[in-house]
C-alpha cells in the first residue's frame, strides 16, 4: 500500500487585480495550494473555511487596505504568516505593517518570481516552526504535569525507603525515644547535631530527618569532614573560582550551592580545624558564602545537620572546637546509643542486613541458625552496625546453603566474650536482654544458657576447654548442655 503524499501548504492571495493574482498563482502553484480573493471580505470568508498557512495581500485595495485587513486577520488567525505586496515604498505603511499587523515581510512591486517564491517558502517554514513550538508548549505543559506527578511519586518512594520507620529496631528499643524527638524536630528548620560512636547510623538518622522535613524535595548532600584535607574542604563546600589556586582550571560550584533548598550533612565535624570553623560559622550566621577566590557573596538556603563521634563539649572546654560554632550547629542534640547498649536490636538489624547482603550478592534469602544468633548477641560490637555488616557479608560469602552458621563468622567474632557485652550494659539494658516474663529461676536459666552457648561456640564445641574455662567438670558441663538442649560438636 502506497502512503498518501502530505498535503501542500495553503497560500491565500488577496489582490483586486486579476492579472496580478494569476501571475502570483503561476509562480507558486507548483509548490503550494492556492486560494484567491479580490477583497478583504472574500478573504475573510476563505479564512473561516480553510487552514491557511500564508496570506499574500496587496496594500492598495478598495475598502480595507492590506495592512488594515492583515491587522484584523492577526487577531483572528494569529498563527497565519502575513506578507504585504505594494507598489509604493511608503515608510509609514511599512512601519504600520510591521508594528500593527505583525507583517512577516514587505514585498515591493514589481516583484521578481524567484524572490517571491523564496519569500513564501520562508513564510511557510516560519508557519511550521510556529506550529511546532505550539506543540512543544502543549507537550511541555502536559509533560510538566506528568513530571510533577512523577517527582511526587519518587519523593514518596524516598520517604518510604529513608523514613524513621525504616530505622530497624526492636519494640522498646532505646532508639524509639531518639526517633520520636527527631521526627518532631524534622518539621522545623533547626540545626541538628548527632552524637554517637562510628557506625551507629548517624547518616541514616540525618536522611530520615531530611525526608520528614519540608525540604524533602531538595537535595540531601553528604560530606565527611575528616575524609579530605582542610584546605580542600572549603573549596568542596563553598566552591572556588577559576585560578583561585594551583589546579583550579574551572569554576567549581560547592556543595552548599548544589544543595540549595535542601539539607547538608556534615559528618565528623569535630575533625575540622579552627580556621575552617570560623569560615563555616560565618556561612551559617550570614546565610551566604564566598567561593574561594571570589569577592562576591552568594546567598544560600540550606539546613545543616552535623555529626561527630567526639564529645564536642569537652573539645569546647579544651579549646579544640569553637564555642560559638558549637551552639550554632547544636540547635537540637541527639545521641545515638551504641549497638552493645541495645542488645534487643542486634537480631532485627542483623536479619535486615542479611537480606540486604543476599540481595546485593544476587543470592537467595538466607537465615541465621540458633548458634549464629547466640554468637551475634554475645559479641560487644565495638564497630557497631558497620562491623556487624562486615561480619555478615563475610559469613554469607563463605557459607553454603540457605542457613548462616556460627562457624562462618570470623575468628575475632568467635573469640568475643559475652561477659564483655554484658559488662557494657546498664542494669536496664541487661534486663532488656532477659525474657520479658518468667520466674527468677527461669530468667537466671536464660542467662546461664546464653553464657554456655557463647563459650561452646568460641571453644568450637571442645568440651574439655569449655569446662575448664567455666570451672566445671566435663560431666557437669555435659549435664548442663543436656538440660538446656544445647547441641553442637561431639568431642
Amino acid at each position: 500500500m502506497i502512503d498518501a503524499l502530505p498535503e501542500l501548504p495553503l497560500v491565500l492571495l488577496v489582490d483586486d487585480e486579476v492579472r496580478s493574482q494569476e501571475a502570483m498563482r503561476r509562480t507558486l502553484e507548483d509548490e503550494f495550494r492556492i486560494l484567491t480573493a479580490s477583497d478583504a471580505e472574500a478573504a475573510r470568508q476563505l479564512l473561516e473555511r480553510h487552514d491557511v498557512a500564508v496570506i499574500l495581500c496587496d496594500q492598495r485595495m478598495p475598502g480595507l487596505s492590506g495592512v488594515e485587513f492583515l491587522k484584523a486577520a492577526r487577531e483572528r488567525w494569529p498563527d497565519t504568516v502575513r506578507i504585504v505586496i505594494s507598489g509604493y515604498a511608503d515608510s509609514e505603511d511599512i512601519i504600520a505593517g510591521v508594528n500593527e499587523a505583525g507583517i512577516y515581510q514587505y514585498v515591493l512591486k514589481p516583484w521578481v518570481p524567484d524572490h517571491l517564491l523564496e519569500t513564501v517558502r520562508g513564510a511557510v517554514e516560519a508557519s511550521r516552526l510556529q506550529q511546532g513550538l505550539q506543540r512543544i508548549e502543549i507537550d511541555l505543559r502536559a509533560g510538566t504535569t506528568a513530571l510533577r506527578a512523577r517527582r511526587s511519586e519518587r519523593l514518596r518512594q524516598a520517604q518510604r525507603v529513608f523514613g524513621f520507620e525504616r530505622i530497624v529496631r526492636a519494640p522498646g528499643s532505646p532508639l524509639d525515644g531518639v526517633c520520636a524527638v527527631a521526627e518532631r524536630i524534622a518539621r522545623h528548620d533547626l540545626s541538628v547535631l548527632l552524637l554517637g560512636e562510628s557506625g551507629t547510623g548517624k547518616e541514616l538518622m540525618a536522611r530520615a530527618i531530611h525526608y520528614a522535613s519540608p525540604r524533602a524535595g531538595g537535595t540531601f548532600a553528604v560530606e565527611n569532614c575528616a575524609a579530605i584535607p582542610d584546605t580542600l574542604l572549603e573549596s568542596e563546600l563553598f566552591g572556588h573560582k577559576r585560578g583561585a589556586f594551583t589546579g583550579a582550571v574551572d569554576d567549581h560550584v560547592g556543595l552548599f550551592q548544589r544543595a540549595e533548598g535542601g539539607t547538608v550533612f556534615l559528618d565528623e565535624i569535630g575533625e575540622t580545624s579552627p580556621s575552617f570553623q570560623v569560615k563555616l560559622l560565618r556561612v551559617l550566621q550570614e546565610r551566604e558564602l564566598r567561593p574561594v577566590g571570589s569577592t562576591r557573596a552568594i546567598p544560600v538556603d540550606v539546613r545543616v545537620i552535623a555529626a561527630t563521634h567526639r564529645d564536642l563539649e569537652d573539645d569546647v572546654r579544651a579549646g579544640r572546637f569553637r564555642e560559638d560554632l558549637y551552639y550554632r550547629i547544636a540547635g537540637v542534640t541527639l545521641t545515638l546509643p551504641p549497638l552493645r547498649e541495645r542488645p534487643g536490636d542486634i537480631v532485627p538489624i542483623a536479619e535486615h542486613v542479611l537480606a540486604d547482603v543476599c540481595r546485593e550478592l544476587g543470592l537467595p534469602p538466607r537465615a541465621f541458625d540458633d548458634d549464629a544468633r547466640a554468637l551475634l548477641l554475645g559479641y560487644p560490637w565495638r564497630g557497631n552496625i558497620r562491623e556487624l555488616r562486615n561480619e555478615i557479608g563475610r559469613a554469607v560469602a563463605l557459607g553454603d546453603g540457605d542457613v548462616v552458621r556460627a562457624t562462618s563468622f570470623s575468628p575475632r567474632l568467635l573469640r568475643g566474650r559475652t561477659g564483655e557485652a554484658l559488662a557494657g550494659m546498664s542494669a536496664a539494658q541487661g534486663l532488656a536482654a532477659l525474657p520479658a516474663s518468667g520466674t527468677l529461676q527461669e530468667r537466671l536459666d536464660a542467662v546461664e544458657a546464653m553464657v554456655l552457648r557463647e563459650v561452646m561456640l568460641r571453644r568450637r564445641w571442645n568440651k574439655t576447654r569449655a569446662a575448664a574455662e567455666l570451672g566445671l567438670s566435663r560431666v557437669g558441663l555435659r549435664a548442663k548442655l543436656l538440660r538446656f538442649g544445647i547441641e553442637g560438636g561431639s568431642n
